[in-house]
């Protein structure tokens, strides 16, 4: 056991990571986060991993849906999960006084899940419907449509919800999701993470009750895994995409009939763990990070009053990433839109930050990461993220210690390597 303020580690023998933060709140998030997401699925099964998350809860060999539910809500608190590209996790907030039962419980979920038809039937039914209400939602079915686009080939590229023709496939039989789970729900890919007014002793023996007897091994060896990943994506170490296409082909347009365009332009940026990761993640705030004085904002919406909404994200994954620029406008400032985004980009790679600015950039991200950390939910996640890529999760003023590192040659560098035109995609919806 390791000791890092007041953040614990251990690693049980069969290769479960335990991270817990301890911290005076009467209220505990505790959970399990699995490395096992839409990227490990076969395009037959495409959807998997989030089919799996929805139908752990309708029951288990033990209990049925109902007890479940009121087991967690019967306490008031609340259980969720959510799936990504490259995890699945499940966690709930609860009193810390009942750490035990909400562990007990994930754990039956995961490990002993009944998959009765009727019951994932239903839940199929749910998944659909959540299918359909993320076409009505343009906004956040572009980056679905953007991952497609700039991961082609790759099963970065598969949407997370899958389609409805490989809902039926992996619903048909409950053997399926279990041989799903016993291939990549292994010992070496969970995190059992826990924050909250819980003695850290006290949490490890509870997880090593309820995951220490785990054994099996991940279905694919890194060497595996490695060619698993398409030319494209094995490509963003260059972060040059795929050589010779040219700028139609990176173009794509789908005609939605709303009654605004939709669009998103961006590229292949750095994975987890690389040098220039947090470096960027600096950069990206500034281009159009979550503030209304990021350089998109006070262009397109205080300037020139074209949108609503203009926002940036920079998407760190395991061995790629990717950086893109959202909006929305009225069909005839699509244009003027576009190139005020393009005259942003070129500023960062052409002008360098003045000193003042670097400061004031630095200053502003201090803060809204110190708020951020105030968020138990958010931390706690972050945190167990962190332990399931590097096995350590340091503090937020530990991570900006690292990001006030950065200089303005460097930011200037990262901008003429990633916001480049060369490594440009563009989506829209009209």
């Amino acid at each position: 056991m390791q000791e890092n303020s007041q953040t614990f580690y251990h690693i049980l023998q069969n290769g479960v990571k335990i991270v817990h933060h301890w911290t005076p709140s009467p209220v505990a998030y505790v959970g399990v986060m699995v490395g096992a997401g839409t990227r490990h699925e076969t395009p037959e099964e495409n959807g998997m991993a989030h089919y799996i998350e929805h139908c752990v809860f309708k029951g288990t060999t033990h209990h049925s849906a109902r007890q479940i539910i009121h087991a967690i809500e019967g306490i008031g608190g609340e259980i969720n999960a959510y799936t990504t590209k490259e995890e699945t996790t499940f966690y709930a907030a609860i009193l810390a006084e009942h750490v035990q039962l909400t562990l007990h419980l994930i754990a039956e979920m995961i490990l002993h899940p009944a998959f009765k038809k009727e019951e994932t039937d239903k839940e199929r039914m749910v998944i659909l419907d959540e299918i359909e209400s993320y076409n009505d939602s343009p906004s956040e079915l572009i980056y679905d449509d953007f991952e497609s686009l700039i991961f082609e080939g790759s099963s970065l590229a598969m949407p997370i919800l899958g389609t409805r023709k490989t809902l039926r496939h992996i619903s048909s039989k409950p053997s399926y999701p279990l041989e799903w789970m016993k291939s990549h729900y292994t010992p070496e890919r969970m995190v059992v993470f826990c924050q909250g007014d819980v003695k850290p002793d006290r949490f490890f023996r509870l997880a090593e009750k309820e995951f220490g007897h785990l054994t099996g091994e991940a279905s694919l060896t890194a060497n595996e895994y490695e060619r698993s990943c398409s030319k494209a994506v094995l490509q963003q170490r260059g972060l040059t995409g795929e050589a010779g296409l040219t700028a139609t082909e990176r173009e794509r347009s789908f005609r939605k009939h709303t009654h605004q365009v939709h669009a998103m332009l961006g590229g292949h940026a750095y994975p987890i763990g690389h040098e220039n990761q947090l470096a960027m993640f600096l950069l990206n705030n500034i281009l159009g990070g979550g503030s209304l004085n990021s350089r998109l904002n006070l262009s397109l919406r205080e300037s020139k009053g074209l949108v609503y909404t203009v926002e940036s994200n920079y998407t760190p994954l395991s061995d790629a990433g990717y950086w893109c620029i959202y909006w929305a406008c009225d069909p005839e400032d699509y244009d003027q839109s576009l190139a005020l985004v393009r005259q942003e980009l070129d500023k960062l790679c052409t002008t360098p930050l003045s000193e003042s600015g670097l400061r004031q950039a630095l200053q502003q991200l201090r803060g809204q990461m110190a708020i951020s950390a105030q968020n138990q939910e958010s931390s706690a996640l972050t945190m167990a993220k962190s332990m399931l890529y590097f096995g350590t999760a340091p503090t937020w003023s530990e991570t900006f210690d690292k990001i006030v590192c950065s200089t303005i040659c460097q930011l200037q560098q990262i901008a003429r390597e990633v916001l480049t035109t060369e490594n440009t995609y563009i989506l829209t919806y009209k």
